[in-house]
């Protein structure tokens, strides 16, 4: 019965399944009891267990079957075609079926088919085995196809074809892998089984059959490999791996895969693979030239660049003929092909140039250098005869012959020693000149000289590694492997397959050369690679032995800077002539701490204070007394100061203290004293100090003030006389009360005070108090960045109260500077008239901002309305930072509108039109624009201000601004209410000075008044008319009338009396006067016009009534029409004739001149601040200095006796 089995390996073989010809499928355990049964519609072609699950797949010729224990029922699926044979993949998870008609077909652990691979042969080419690759490392899952096509191919899980189709030439029956995938055995009708690589690369025969070979299994992890034939014959082959290599210096070439060769050097570690997809037969490689044997050629590689750690190569050149070669050698430009008793040389071309023919088979070959085209061999036979020849030469010379074969050869760097091992494991090491034994060692099968030292060779044999040097015995160590190369402290060890590095210490061959005081060849050898230890113990040994380069090149090693230094000094010295070497060597013992050796050899050279120094430095005062003269005084007190020094290191600084006072070392005294906090003893220090040690004294005040004593520091200071060191004490100290005090008695350190102080109030936000104090100190640009930089912040920060008390301190800085310049007094000028105008700008603009911005306002509507058309006047073109003009006319259209002056609030809202409204404000102003389109055209008659000068009505919205319309007089405002005051400046007549005219007004001549008792009855008559009285205007012939009843026209005051300027022509009308202003008439009644069943009683004014006129108030005439200001300019009669209390004088300081104002009217008292010259109604002053405590606009205290 035609039976197929396959094993459970993850169950470890305990159980097999088995397909036959009879359809059926059986389950086995190990004991070989069936435990399951199913069968098939046709017999069983092929069986498979899945590599992770219990899973079976089975295949017919018309379907395939899987089954685990965990279903009840067998899950078949149908085939196209018959399927002659299965594979699953490493993870279980897919399954390739291998079908008669060329398909292959990959499905899923259920069934399903994911991919189809249609071979080209179709039908032709029966895929008769398949095969997943079993390696872990590879990325992709890959299948090896084998077809009767004749064809090897691979295919990834997709379904992809890696590579082109392999042609085998006959019909392949069987594949399988190695256990890791790294080979292929392929059997079929040429009745062998062939290895091939992972690759499909044909590498050799395993074993020849007599029929068929229809199965081919490898043992796991191992080499071992089972054939089964058509015959019925089963065979068991060994597979052997032999290692071909190739060694020169640090360079190692080996071969990989079989058909792959990889160089590694040694030293780097680096590696670089080469690809020759045959199979490597033979590998050789010396300096930069490698040669590859393959099956049908030779390959000649060369190195990119000379470079020793390059390891890029290219092919030089290709010899393309079959060789049969025991080894191969390479050459700079010829390959040596050894066959038996025959060496052949050969060009890179193929062509043979010279061929030697040896007495005895050839045992060892190697390259050992010398020129391209006339290297050097070294040559090993069987009858122990040793040759060297040259690639130029016919002629093969021979250096020795021994008794015993040649297992292993090496020659000297030098090429005068030769060590040769023989057939009976014994090193044998000659001189080549003479021919001379020099020593044997036993137990060797291998041997290298050091290619760096002439006297140093390795050899290894029973487990371990033999160093030798020169003649010293053998060190030995513990090392598998063979050695085949010695290079510095490396030596280079094949074990197995592999060759590694390992550093060795040249340790034991150093000592050897040092016990024999042999420093030069101790250093050679240390050279090749000792510890930093071995390195140290060399360089004192050769110290103490005084050869100084030897120590000087080992203390280099060991980066010994104390030491080199001391060698450099010794050198230095023995160039000077010096010769003493009981000197240099006690130089030597003491740097090493034999400091009882180096004082002895000190005193027996006669220098007694080097080794008074050496006790001195080294703290051992005891030994240092012995070594002192007759008592001088300067050796005693450098021993003192050295003493106190060790003190002050061993931490016990108060002896060192009084040690240092002792030896007169003041200045170290304090530092210690300072460093640790002893502010008593560093004044008991400063107190006996004489004045005149100036350097001592200025440390002791140094400490004092660091450690936070200022009094004692300032005492020690005084006693200096040290002033401007004690004005910056006070200073950093911040005790400005001394300091001011000190700045009294000596001007000259005013800036030394002030300045500082000014930066200190400004760290501390003090800014105010800071310009002050750069004004005193005269700084008079950093006071005036300090304002200006608290002006920008105030306005920045929208506290505009703030930024017009800082614009008015410029201005008066500006002021200052104009009186103290006489250069920049134009421009100081200039700019004191620009910040006052901001001032008062920004002082009326914080109303407006709190009023905008806050839910409730402190100030009146009539305020804010004075407040919104003082700005909007006084607004130059380019609008200040941070004042809103749609603030101000927002304000203003509100409150006109509020008061009745619904002409101006049109015009504001008209002016907002055109200007950009915050979406806070947009729902008010389109409310308010449409609201005021329904009251009247014309504005309230009670909100039109009156000129005092000349009783002119000026329009709300005035062109020319804060002046009058009529006569150009410039209005006064309150700056708290900003109403109009009633004050009329004037000017003094030339050549009077502002002190005639104080004394002048002084003077207050008295100037008749008119009758009281006059006024009273014009007053009673006017009551007396009750309601129906209305007073007219003068308007022609009758100037005033009064009508009882009937309509009232307009322009009618409802008012017992109106305050109006008197006229100038002495016309008739109603008018009373301010006090303190004359007339130009007289009272009286006049009976005019009397309507039906009504009198008219009218009051006329006459020159004659009033009494003698005020010569102020006739000052007061101008030219009508006038375009230009005419200031009102007054004699001294007029100042004499002026009462003091209705004259306010703003004094400025020069270089301006004094402002006169005259009030017309007295009773309306009127308060001006003496600081910043604003005017006030004196109800609102005195309220808002109580609220504040200051003044409003200046901030000048309420207490402050200056102006």
């Amino acid at each position: 019965i035609n039976v197929r089995l396959s094993i459970l390996k993850t169950l470890l073989g305990k159980r097999f399944a088995s397909g036959s010809a009879d359809k059926s499928i059986i389950i086995w355990t190990s004991k070989l009891e069936g435990i399951l049964k199913y069968t098939h519609n046709d017999s069983i072609q092929c069986v498979s267990y899945n590599p992770v699950t219990h899973q079976l797949a089975s295949c017919s010729s018309s379907d395939f079957g899987l089954w685990s224990p965990e279903q009840k029922s067998i899950c078949k699926h149908k085939s196209s075609s018959k399927i002659i044979c299965c594979s699953w993949t490493n993870d279980g998870q897919y399954l390739a079926l291998g079908m008669f008609n060329g398909i292959i077909s990959i499905r899923n652990k259920n069934g399903e088919e994911k991919v189809k691979i249609e071979r080209p042969g179709g039908s032709l080419s029966p895929i008769w085995s398949i095969c997943w690759n079993p390696s872990r490392e590879e990325h992709n899952d890959i299948l090896a196809v084998a077809d009767w096509g004749q064809k090897l191919s691979f295919y990834q899980l997709s379904g992809k074809q890696i590579g082109k189709d392999r042609v085998l030439n006959f019909d392949p029956c069987c594949i399988s892998y190695f256990t890791k995938g790294e080979y292929i055995l392929l059997g079929g009708s040429d009745k062998q089984v062939s290895l091939f690589t992972k690759d499909g690369v044909r590498l050799g025969t395993v074993g020849e059959q007599n029929s068929w070979v229809w199965t081919c299994r490898v043992k796991p992890d191992s080499n071992y490999v089972v054939v089964g034939c058509q015959d019925g014959t089963i065979s068991f082959y060994q597979l052997i791996f032999s290692t071909v290599h190739g060694l020169y210096k640090d360079r190692y070439a080996y071969r990989d895969s079989m058909t792959d060769v990889i160089v590694q050097h040694l030293i780097t570690e680096q590696k670089v693979r080469i690809k020759c997809k045959e199979l490597v037969k033979k590998i050789a490689i010396y300096r930069n030239r490698l040669a590859i044997q393959l099956p049908e050629k030779i390959l000649i590689y060369e190195l990119y660049s000379e470079d020793s750690s390059d390891m890029h190569y290219w092919v030089k050149e290709r010899i393309v003929k079959k060789f049969e070669c025991n080894l191969l050698v390479v050459c700079a430009n010829h390959i040596i092909l050894c066959q038996e008793k025959r060496l052949q040389c050969l060009s890179f071309s193929g062509v043979k140039e010279r061929e030697w023919q040896m007495e005895s088979l050839i045992r060892y070959i190697k390259v050992i250098g010398g020129p391209p085209g006339r290297e050097g061999l070294l040559v090993g036979l069987k009858n122990g005869q040793i040759l060297k020849i040259f690639v130029d030469n016919l002629f093969a010379i021979v250096l020795l012959k021994q008794a015993t074969a040649v297992r292993c050869l090496d020659m000297s760097a030098s090429r005068k020693k030769l060590a040769v091992v023989d057939e009976n494991d014994t090193c044998l090491v000659y001189d080549i000149d003479t021919k001379e034994l020099l020593f044997q060692e036993p137990n060797a099968n291998s041997v290298a000289w050091n290619t760096q030292c002439e006297d140093m060779l390795c050899f290894s044999g029973g487990g371990y590694l033999n160093i030798k040097a020169s003649t010293f015995p053998v060190h030995r160590q513990k090392l598998q492997g063979f050695v085949v190369g010695y290079n510095g402290s490396k030596i280079f060890c094949l074990h197995v397959f592999s060759i590694s590095a390992v550093e060795v210490p040249q340790s034991a061959p150093m000592y050897q050369y040092l016990n024999r005081k042999m420093f030069k060849e101790a250093y050679q050898i240390a050279c090749l690679g000792v510890t930093d230890t071995d390195w140290r113990e060399l360089a004192m040994e050769a110290l103490e032995g005084l050869d100084f380069e030897t120590a000087k090149k080992a203390f280099i090693r060991v980066r010994d800077l104390r030491y080199l230094e001391l060698i450099s000094s010794i050198e230095e010295r023995k160039k000077r002539g010096e010769t003493n070497n009981d000197l240099f060597l006690a130089d030597v013992f003491s740097y090493q701490g034999k400091f009882h050796e180096a004082a002895k050899l000190y005193k027996r050279s006669g220098h007694e204070n080097l080794a008074l120094e050496m006790y001195t430095d080294l703290r051992m005062f005891e030994y240092a007394k012995d070594f002192l003269g007759s008592g001088d005084p300067k050796e005693t007190k450098m021993l003192i100061t050295k003493q106190a020094d060790w003190a002050r290191n061993i931490n016990e600084p108060k002896a060192a203290v009084e040690m240092y006072i002792s030896a007169g070392e003041h200045v170290k005294a304090i530092e210690i004293c300072g460093d640790h906090g002893w502010i008593d003893m560093l004044i008991d220090i400063t107190r006996k100090l004489d004045k005149a040690e100036r350097e001592p004294l200025l440390l002791c005040a140094t400490y004092l003030k660091k450690l936070d004593s200022p009094g004692y520091a300032a005492e020690t200071y005084l006693k200096m006389g040290d002033l401007k060191s004690l004005v910056q004490l006070h200073v950093e100290t911040q005790r400005w009360d001394e300091a001011f005090a000190l700045g009294e008695k000596h001007p000259e350190f005013k800036d030394d005070i002030y300045v500082p102080y000014a930066q200190w109030l400004a760290e501390n936000d003090r800014f105010e108090e800071a310009q002050k104090a750069f004004h005193k100190a005269g700084r008079q640009r950093e006071a005036v960045q300090v304002l200006e930089q608290l002006t920008d912040n105030a306005v920045a920060e929208s506290r505009f109260n703030d930024a017009a008390y800082y614009y008015w301190m410029l201005s008066m800085q500006c002021l200052d500077i104009a009186q103290a310049d006489p250069a920049q007094k134009d421009v100081m000028l200039g700019k004191f008239h620009h910040f006052q105008h901001l001032a008062e700008l920004y002082h009326g603009y914080h109303a407006i901002h709190r009023h905008t911005e806050d839910p409730f306002s402190v100030h009146g509507p009539e305020t804010l309305f004075n407040i919104s058309r003082f700005l909007l006047h006084s607004l130059p073109k380019d609008t200040p930072s941070g004042i809103s003009k749609v603030k101000i006319l927002f304000t203003l259209a509100k409150q006109s509108k509020a008061l009745g002056a619904y002409r101006l609030a049109r015009h504001a809202y008209d002016k907002l039109r055109g200007l950009y409204i915050p979406a806070k404000f947009q729902k008010s102003i389109e409310l308010g624009t449409l609201t005021i389109r329904a009251k009247p055209f014309h504005d309230s008659e009670e909100l039109v201000p009156l000129c005092y000068r000349c009783s002119t009505n000026n329009p709300l919205l005035n062109n020319l601004g804060n002046v009058c319309i009529n006569c150009r007089q410039p209005f006064v405002f309150s700056a708290s209410s900003y109403e109009v005051l009633h004050l009329v400046e004037f000017c003094l007549e030339e050549g009077i000075t502002d002190e005639e005219a104080i004394s002048l007004i002084d003077l207050e001549v008295p100037r008749p008044k008119r009758e009281d008792r006059q006024q009273e009855t014009i007053n009673n008559s006017i009551y007396a008319l009750g309601q129906n009285l209305r007073v007219q205007p003068y308007e022609g012939p009758a100037s005033f009338r009064q009508e009882a009843g009937g309509p009232r026209p307009r322009g009618w005051i409802p008012e017992p009396a109106i305050p109006s300027m008197p006229t100038h022509s002495g016309s008739q009308g109603l008018h009373v006067l301010p006090t303190g202003l004359g007339s130009h008439g007289t009272h009286g009644l006049q009976e005019d016009w009397t309507p039906p069943g009504s009198q008219i009683l009218q009051l006329v004014e006459t020159k004659d009534s009033m009494g003698d006129e005020d010569p102020f108030t006739a000052k007061l005439s101008f030219e009508q029409g006038g375009s230009e200001f005419v200031p009102v300019v007054v004699s001294r009669p007029v100042l004499r004739s002026m009462s003091r209390r209705d004259v306010i004088i703003k004094r400025w300081p020069p270089p301006l001149r004094w402002q006169y104002f005259r009030s017309l009217l007295p009773d309306a008292s009127i308060t001006m601040c003496p600081s910043c010259f604003q005017m006030f109604h004196s109800e609102d002053y005195e309220l808002l200095v109580l609220q504040h405590g200051c003044c409003p606009y200046c901030r000048r205290r309420k207490d402050d006796p200056g102006p």
